[in-house]
Parts: structure tokens; C-alpha cells; sequence
């Protein structure tokens, strides 16, 4: 095709010459028609030459033989060898093509099958080498393990044993906090006495989880719902590695890993009204685990603890005498009326409601006070002994005291439930068929201040934390009194109260990866304290 070209523009050129002589030719239309041939011509041949035409021109004409076809060794198989048989050269006075400078070029050429080869291997190598450029193998080194001081040393050489006594005589001589540049005072009873005992627990604690158990009523946490504190709690625990242990041995409490809310899914006949069979089903699991491992009859349960927020939890251990009076329960049903809560030993687990497990933190913060326009609100279920009596009084008796059941939609279309409570100064938290209600965590989680109206309940962490700083706790019976208590309270008292839940919100937050003081370290801690306060040291 090359060649036909070549013949066919000298054809050309000759003819325009002779016409040229007898005729007027217009010269600047042959020299643009001239040049785009030219163009032309030059880029057919780039497409057709088995090289690059800037070969042609740069490096010198050479006689290349398969084994020089690289600068790098090259090893051959069967198929590569067998391929070189085939390989002709091209004498070295072959005229390959022709351009505008009369350059004469030589060139080895050979057969199709191997240049595919050859091309394929290069290009091979190329995609490999390009690949590891890509994406290059980093490796992030772990930061650097700080030395452990002598202290670490002395209390990691203690015995469990020793370790809590250790622990219990320097509670007694905790050194006075004044401020805090991760704890915010006013939240605290006794800042100092919980700033110290949460050292401690960073120092010493070691936490032993048994793996036995058959899932999903053990090692499955439920992460969503009303209910989802005991499984983001498990869940956190066994992914921790600064509080577990894999040896009993060195344990300062021992977690017995189960969900009361997968075990009234599992084991609960519905309209059965009969919970035994699922305080029996851990009462035997408790029997076994003390038969096969000699750690639960050495202190008859006592270093031992369970997690649970669903509202049959407290019910869940009645079967079993060790677990409901020595066991640590940390529930969110923390009720001392019904003498399964025992205050100073059992703790208060905050009830947490999680919409989106990936995202728990959704949603969380508030509306500053000026844009807070309404009073008080609630809406909710009619359940439980307090709602309805909440309902009676106040429910269309007041615009600033905004009380529903269930938000009705022609409400919700204009302001969602959430809404509501950013846009709210007080947000009503009456308990439901228990003590505990999920609405005073979101009231600290939209920083409206809580209105709690439970009797008999424990408030969660109240061994440490000031509930009067940033919560209203109304009597049942004072219900109708409601708007009069709210009223009363003097403007740089809600003030203060507003900023203070602003403040105590870190506190109650679940993190996909735990932060010190969040609600993880806080449940934590409160096991620990409880701990430490019953442990009796030898001799004393």
C-alpha cells in the first residue's frame, strides 16, 4: 500500500510539472493539496511499520536477533524455543521505506508469531511492573509501644487478689480534682473519687469472657432498637483488648456473654405469660459453666457479671440463687421496688435507642434554647401505670405542655418526632410498662432536658453523676403539678441544666471504636467500682 502511494504521488508530481509548462497552474492550492499528501502518506506509514516511526529515525539501523530483542535476559519454554526456528532476516540491503530526507533504513524484522510473543511477554511484564506502582504495598508501622513504668510493672506482677487490695487502700487516698480538662465538674458528685477509681480500672482491670454458650442467646449482639445497650456492650467488650484476657487466671471479673433479648426471641412462647423457661435455661448454663471451670464456686459468683436492657432481664436469673444475689447485673430494668436490683451491687444500665447500628451516633445534638419554643413534649405508647395518667392531665390542656399517645401524622408531617424534641426545653420521660425509658438518653442525646417520672428507679451512674444538675426528677404524683415545677425554675437554672446535658452527652454515646469517659467505659467502670466497694481484703 506503501508503495502504490509513493508511485502514485511521483505520477502526480510529473504530471502537474509537464501541465505546468503550457498552463497556468495556481501554485498555492498544489502546495496546500502537496502537503496534505505528504501528512497523509506520512501517517499511513506509521500505522503500517512494525515499530514506532520515530525508531526509524532515532536509533541506528541493526540487525536484531531474538536473544537481543531486550536488555534482560530472557528465559524460554518449549513454545518460545521452537519459535526461533522460525526467524528470518532481512538483508542488510533491504529498502524498508522511503521519506522526505531519501533515508535509507535497514531492519531486522521477524515473523508475526513471535513478535505476538515477544509483545505479549513485554506487555505482560509491563502490566506487573505497573501494578505494583499502582497500588504500592504500605505498610503503617504501629506507633511505638511506650515502656511501661515501674508502677505498671509492680501492680501487672499482682494477683487478682492483690491487685483489688491494692486498688481499694489508694481509693482512700485520691488526690483532689479541681478541674479536668476531659471531665466537666458539675456533672460529678465526687469528681475526684471517679476520676481516681477510672485510673485504676485503666491500670488493673481484667475482664475474662467465657466463650461457652450456644449461639444466638450467647456472643450475638443485638445492636438495634430499644434494647440495643447489652448488645453494643458485648459487642465492644469482645473486640476489646485492653480489658480482656485470655487467661482466667489473671481475671479481676469474668462476663458471662449473653442476650436477654435473644433469649426471649429464642426460648419466650408467645401469650405464654411464663418466663421460667428462660431463667431456667440460665440457670443451667450457669450450673454447667460452674461444673467444668472452678472459677464461679471460688467466690460464689461474686466476680462474675451480666449485661441486660430488655425489661425481662431482672427475670432472667430468679432460677438461680448465686446469680441474682451475688452476680454483678448491670440492667436497664433498675427497679429496687422489685428486690431483684440490689443498690451499691447491681448497676443502672443507660437504655439506648440505636435506629441505625452503622451510624449510632445519628442524629445526635440539638437546637440552641432560642430556638426551643415549646415547653414540655411527649408522645408515646399508652403503657405502663404512669403514661396514661400523664395523658389524662395534659393531653390538648395546654399549648406549651404538648402531651400525645402515638404523634399523630397530621403532627408528624409538620414536625417529626425528633423534631419535637430539638425544638422542646423539657422533654417528658414517663416510664412504660418498667421503671427505665429510652427517652431520657435521646432527651441528653437532642440536649433537651430530661423530665423523669419513674419511682423506684435507679438513674444510671448515680454513684458518680449529679442527675439534679441536668435533669427534672417529678414524683408520680406530682403529674398534675407538672407546667407549675417547670415554670418555677429560674432561667439561669434551665441554663445551666441545658448546658450541663450538653455536657454529659459524651457520656452516654455509643462509639464504633470506644473513647475514653463514652458509655462503654462507663458501664465498664461501674462493674468495676461495684467490685472494688464489695471486695473484702484478706485479714481486714
Amino acid at each position: 500500500m506503501s508503495g502504490l502511494l509513493h508511485r502514485f504521488t511521483l505520477y502526480l508530481m510529473r504530471e502537474i510539472f509537464r501541465a505546468s509548462i503550457s498552463y497556468k497552474i495556481d501554485w498555492t492550492k498544489i502546495c496546500f493539496v502537496g502537503a496534505i499528501l505528504t501528512v497523509g502518506g506520512i501517517s499511513l506509514q506509521m500505522l503500517i511499520l512494525p515499530y514506532s516511526l520515530h525508531t526509524w529515525f532515532i536509533y541506528r539501523p541493526a540487525t536484531v536477533t531474538l536473544y537481543e530483542s531486550t536488555k534482560e535476559p530472557m528465559q524460554l519454554n518449549e513454545t518460545h524455543k521452537n519459535s526461533t526456528e522460525r526467524v528470518q532476516l532481512i538483508p542488510t540491503n533491504s529498502v524498508v521505506s522511503h521519506n522526505a530526507s531519501d533515508q535509507v533504513i535497514q531492519l531486522a524484522s521477524v515473523n508475526q508469531e513471535r513478535d505476538k510473543t515477544s509483545k505479549s511477554r513485554k506487555s505482560s511484564k509491563r502490566r506487573k511492573h505497573a501494578k505494583v506502582k499502582e497500588k504500592p504495598i504500605t505498610v503503617t508501622p504501629p506507633p511505638p509501644r511506650r515502656p511501661p513504668t515501674a508502677l505498671e510493672r509492680h501492680v501487672w506482677s499482682l494477683k487478682p487478689v492483690e491487685a483489688l487490695a491494692y486498688a481499694k487502700e489508694e481509693m482512700k487516698h485520691a488526690p483532689t480534682v479541681i478541674d479536668d480538662a476531659d471531665l466537666y465538674a458539675p456533672l460529678f458528685l465526687n469528681i475526684s473519687i471517679f476520676k481516681r477509681s477510672y485510673e485504676l480500672m485503666e491500670l488493673i482491670l481484667k475482664v475474662y469472657i467465657y466463650r461457652d454458650g450456644s449461639r444466638p442467646i450467647f456472643h450475638t449482639p443485638h445492636l438495634r432498637g430499644i434494647y440495643a445497650s447489652e448488645g453494643w456492650f458485648m459487642k465492644l467488650m469482645e473486640e476489646n483488648r485492653q480489658f480482656v484476657t485470655k487467661d482466667p487466671e489473671k481475671a479481676h471479673l469474668f462476663y458471662l456473654a449473653y442476650s436477654a433479648r435473644q433469649l426471649q426471641t429464642a426460648l419466650y412462647v408467645p401469650n405464654s405469660h411464663n418466663m421460667k423457661p428462660l431463667s431456667i435455661y440460665l440457670r443451667n448454663h450457669v450450673n454447667w459453666l460452674a461444673g467444668k471451670y472452678p472459677f464461679w464456686n471460688r467466690t460464689h459468683g461474686s466476680d462474675h457479671f451480666l449485661v441486660a436492657c430488655h425489661d425481662w432481664g431482672p427475670y432472667t436469673v430468679n432460677e438461680h440463687r448465686e446469680l441474682s444475689q451475688n452476680t454483678i447485673k448491670a440492667l436497664c430494668n433498675a427497679d429496687v421496688s422489685e428486690g431483684v436490683f440490689k443498690l451499691g451491687k447491681d448497676v443502672s444500665l443507660p437504655e439506648t435507642t440505636i435506629r441505625t447500628p452503622r451510624k449510632p451516633l445519628r442524629n445526635v445534638g440539638g437546637k440552641r434554647v432560642s430556638q426551643r419554643p415549646i415547653l414540655a413534649f411527649f408522645a408515646g405508647n399508652m403503657h405502663g401505670r404512669v403514661r396514661p395518667t400523664l395523658l389524662r392531665h395534659w393531653k390538648d390542656k395546654d399549648d406549651d405542655i404538648r402531651v400525645y399517645g402515638p404523634l399523630p401524622q397530621r403532627i408528624s408531617r409538620k414536625m417529626s418526632y425528633i423534631q419535637h424534641m430539638k425544638s422542646s426545653k423539657y422533654c417528658i420521660c414517663p416510664m412504660g410498662y418498667e421503671v427505665n425509658s429510652p427517652r431520657i438518653i435521646e432527651a441528653i442525646y437532642y440536649e433537651c432536658v430530661p423530665v423523669i417520672i419513674a419511682d423506684n428507679f435507679v438513674l444510671p451512674f448515680s454513684e458518680f453523676l449529679d442527675w439534679s444538675a441536668f435533669s427534672v426528677v417529678v414524683a408520680e404524683k406530682d403529674i398534675p403539678k407538672l407546667k407549675e415545677i417547670l415554670t418555677a425554675i429560674p432561667l439561669r437554672r434551665y441554663l445551666a441544666m441545658q448546658i450541663n446535658v450538653k455536657m454529659v452527652q459524651k457520656h452516654f454515646l455509643w462509639n464504633p471504636k470506644p473513647l475514653k469517659y463514652d458509655l462503654f467505659h462507663m458501664v465498664l467502670h461501674s462493674i468495676w467500682f461495684s467490685r472494688l466497694n464489695r471486695f473484702q481484703i484478706p485479714g481486714t
